[in-house]
Parts: structure tokens; sequence; C-alpha cells
């Protein structure tokens, strides 16, 4: 009887050696006569410990990390087969720390299954939310989801469940569902990580959205960045089509859902959801006017469902075991979990899915493992490259929307990168004004013009040049921005630069006194 070995096929273990890893083993089994069966599997998310190796022994998984190839021998001499011991030995990995006190819903499969085995999704408990789905009425299936209180996972937080019952009730021959799949914010991977190890979750979600606003045509609109996740999309897809959950009269449901991959061509600003939809029809990436709002005139001017890929991933697991079930998790108007993602100078880097509530403190520390130079962590940037950052005063903030909104800062899309005390946080906030200038996509005088004036203004005070009437000039600059920008890219450029002013004016070459002024 085989042994079965899983290592990870997750994009970022490649890039550690997950692959080098992988042939390592297949080699060093049939050199020793050993029959085994390799999965690649997702990535369990602890990413300092990549490559992971996990072998299957009575009924539980027992993991090795991080493995390199030159590191397989000696495993297979300690009878790693059986779990036996060995220097790289980490135990169950269900009991992991950071694995075991997480709360994994959306990520429930993720570093499990193999991502595209049907059988293996369906055998741990796929598709039964898209089931539900099918023996309710639409109006139902909008009930669900308002009722668990989810709220979109890219950014802005909007509630999912309105959006989808504006498209319900907006009356139209065509209806459309897609899914932005253009993570591009600096130390963000969950999207991915889901597309990569999980797909058949996201083409649930979609197809359950499709069902429920009647909508017949989906579309991911997948970062060109992403090639493996394109791979495992496609793969999971023609899967789909083949099995009959996608296409004409899904299971027999006489309802039709159609789905396929879009790439993008690297513009940052299509993650906004109009400009997305400009490309999707061919167009240059270009913010548009609001009204109308895409739930009434989007895609090709039909109703249109946009929602991000972990809002749209959160949707089987709700279907599943109902919208209150998934509403029991979290707090305030913050309900069910988030994924959060731990980079930059963090000694466990990875991410983590936990319910709203737990404190950025006790993420940094607790999980994250405080930073990896060992120095103390000065400011954590959450929500991307337009994200605040968060200095030490405010590490007690839960992790709830309204309770980050009320310091100023965001949530978003649930990027934390941390920065030691050794960091600059003039020159981090200078590349925030100078990375809007990079992806702008000029439509708007405020982003196009003032973002390019808003680093050359901060040139002027880290060099010293006329620095107090610059802060005033900079701060003036950041309301015009926040104020009069057309879309979140130059509207939300001031938070980065603001919250490094105020709360880091040292590094400005300023005094509190001045930075007052």
């Amino acid at each position: 009887m085989s042994s079965t070995v899983y290592v990870s096929g997750d994009s970022s273990a490649i890039s550690l050696g997950a692959n080098r890893t992988a042939a390592a083993i297949v080699k060093e089994a049939a050199q020793r006569g050993i029959a085994i069966n390799l999965v690649r599997n997702g990535s369990r998310g602890m990413y300092w410990l990549e490559p992971l190796v996990e072998v299957a022994v009575k009924g539980q998984r027992v993991a090795y990390g991080a493995v390199n190839s030159n590191d397989v021998a000696g495993l297979f001499d300690a009878d790693f087969l059986n779990g036996s011991s060995h220097t790289l030995s980490l135990g169950a990995t269900e009991e992991i720390p950071y694995f075991k006190n997480q709360q994994r819903l959306t990520f429930a499969r993720v570093g499990i299954t193999d991502p595209i085995s049907l059988d293996d999704y369906i055998a741990h408990d796929g598709y039964r939310g898209l089931k539900n789905a099918i023996g309710m009425s639409q109006a139902d299936v909008v009930k669900h989801v308002t009722d668990s209180g989810l709220r979109g996972r890219g950014g802005a937080a909007f509630p999912t469940g309105i959006k989808w019952n504006t498209v319900l009730n907006t009356p139209s021959e065509q209806k459309y569902i897609i899914c932005n799949a253009d993570e591009g914010d600096s130390g963000t991977f969950s999207d991915r990580m889901i597309m990569e190890g999980d797909p058949f979750v996201l083409i649930e979600g979609m197809t359950i959205a499709g069902l429920a606003v009647g909508a017949t045509q989906g579309y991911i609109y997948l970062r060109v960045e992403y090639p493996h996740a394109h791979k495992a999309l496609n793969a999971a897809i023609d899967k789909a089509y083949a099995a009959n959950y996608l296409g004409e009269n899904i299971q027999g449901s006489g309802k039709t859902f159609h789905l396929e991959v879009r790439l993008g061509a690297g513009a940052y600003v299509c993650g906004e959801e109009t400009s997305l939809m400009e490309s999707l029809e061919g167009k240059r990436g270009l913010v548009r006017f609001k009204p109308p709002l895409p739930a009434i005139s989007g895609l090709f001017g039909k109703p249109t469902v946009v929602n991000n890929v972990i809002s749209l991933a959160s949707v089987p697991v709700i279907l599943d075991k109902g919208g209150d079930y998934y509403r029991d998790f979290g707090m305030g108007r913050s309900r069910g979990t988030l994924p959060l993602q731990l980079a930059g100078n963090l000694k466990h880097t990875g991410l983590v899915e936990i319910a709203f509530g737990m404190t950025l403190r006790e993420l940094l520390y607790e999980y994250g493992g405080g930073s990896a130079s060992g120095r103390p962590i000065k400011a954590v940037q959450v929500g991307g490259p337009l994200g605040a950052f968060v200095p030490e005063s405010q590490f007690d903030t839960p992790l709830d929307y309204e309770a980050f909104a009320a310091n100023w800062t965001v949530l978003g899309h649930g990027g934390v990168v941390a920065f030691d005390d050794t960091m600059n946080m003039a020159k981090m906030a200078r590349y925030a004004m100078e990375f809007c200038a990079a992806e702008s996509c000029g439509k708007c005088t405020p982003c196009r013009i003032g973002s390019t004036r808003g680093y050359e203004v901060m040139d002027d005070i880290i060099n010293n040049v006329d620095r107090e009437k610059n802060v005033v000039l900079l701060r003036s600059l950041c309301d015009t921005l926040l104020n009069g920008s057309l879309c979140a890219l130059g509207g939300m450029t001031p938070y980065p630069v603001l919250s490094a002013l105020n709360h880091f004016p040292e590094d400005f070459g300023l005094t509190s006194h001045t930075n007052a002024a």
C-alpha cells in the first residue's frame, strides 16, 4: 500500500523550492522501491515553513518543514512516511499553534485537497451550497447572503447582499457576475491562494451568485502576474463543465451559468470595478463616473455583480450552513471571518483566517511572532499601498471595519505589512504618492496632477526646502485628493501620507509642534 505525501503547489511555495522538493521525493522513493502517491495541494499558509511536506499517517497528517531537496534523503532514512521523528518534524499539522487557532471557513479546504480534483472537492463538502441554492428561490438565496452579514472583502466592505438584491430586482434580459481577481495590493495574496489552492470554491460561489440574481454569464478578471492561478482556474472550470456544474441545465435545475477567465494587463487601477469593466469591454482601463452603479448599469450596460475573490469564495459555506452560522463569527457590523495576510518584517509570514475582533497586536505577536529582525515593530500598513500606517499606539485596535475607520485607517483586503524601528516612514509615504502617480488612469485632475505634485512637495519637505510651508501645502493637496478624486486610487493616497505625517513627524524632520501647525 502506497503512502500519500503532500507538497504544496502554491506559487509562493514553489518560489521557495517546493517543485525541487517534490521532484526529490519522487526520485528518492523510486530509487528505494517505495510506492508513494504525491499530491500537490495548496499551501496551509505558513510560508516560513515552506516547502512544507505532509504525510498521511493513521488518519492524520504529519508535517515536516521547511524541507529543501537536500533534506529528502534524510527524511526517508528517518522513516518519515510513517511519521517518525526528524529534526524537521513539526508533528500533526492540525496541532501547529499558528494553524490550530484559526477559524477557517473560506479556506477550509486550502492545503488539504488536491486543488483541481473535483472528486476531492465534493468529498470535502464541496457543492453542498450550490445544491441548497438550487432548491431555493432567488430571493431566499440573496436573503441568506444578506443575513450572513458578508461585506465586500476587496476593500470597500460594501454589504454583499445589498449589491446582489439590487441586481436581482433590476429587470434585464442579460446580467453578469464579475469576480475581481486583480489582486494588486502589496502584501496581499489571499485571492491567489484561493484560486491556486481551491479554485472550485470560487467557481461554486460565482455559480450561486449567477443563479441568485439571474445572471447567465460570469467572468473572472485575473491579473496577468498569476500564471499558476490561471492554469488552476481553467483546469477546474473545464472539470466543472464536464460534470454539469457549469453550462446549461446545471445539475438538472434548468438554470444556466457560463464562466470564463479574462486576463488583465497589469494596470493597478483596473482593480477598481468600473475601470475593470472598461477593460473587460476591450477599452482602456479608465474609471467611470457614478451613478449609474454597476449593479444597475455595469458590464456592457447591463446589471452586474462585481465581487472580490474572497467575497465570492465565502458564499458556498453560507449557503451550506446558513447565513446565521456565518454571522455568528465576528463582532459589530463585521461578521464572519477575514483572511489576513502577514508580510514584511515578521518572523511568521503567511495567511491567518480568523473571526473579526482580534486586536492588531495579537495578530502581530501571537501569529506573526513579532519582527523578524528582533527590533520593535514601529508601524504596520494595513489595506495595501494606499492604506494608513498604523503606529504602535493603535495596535490594540480590534480587527473590525468600524473600529479601523474610527482611527482613520482601513482594513481593506486584509494585507498587513510590518516595519521595525529602522524604517523611515517619510520615505514610505513618499512611495505612496509616487505609486499613485505611476498607476493613475489620468481621467481626473486631482489624481493625475495632484499625485505628481505630491511627491515633489514631499521631496522638498524631506530635503528641508521651505519645510513648514510645504507641510501646509501637502495637507491642502491631500484634502483635494481625498475629496476631489474620481475613485479610491486618488481618494486613498492621503491615508498613508497623512498617517505618516501625523504619527511619525520626526521622520519628516518635524517636531510635534511644527507638525501641529
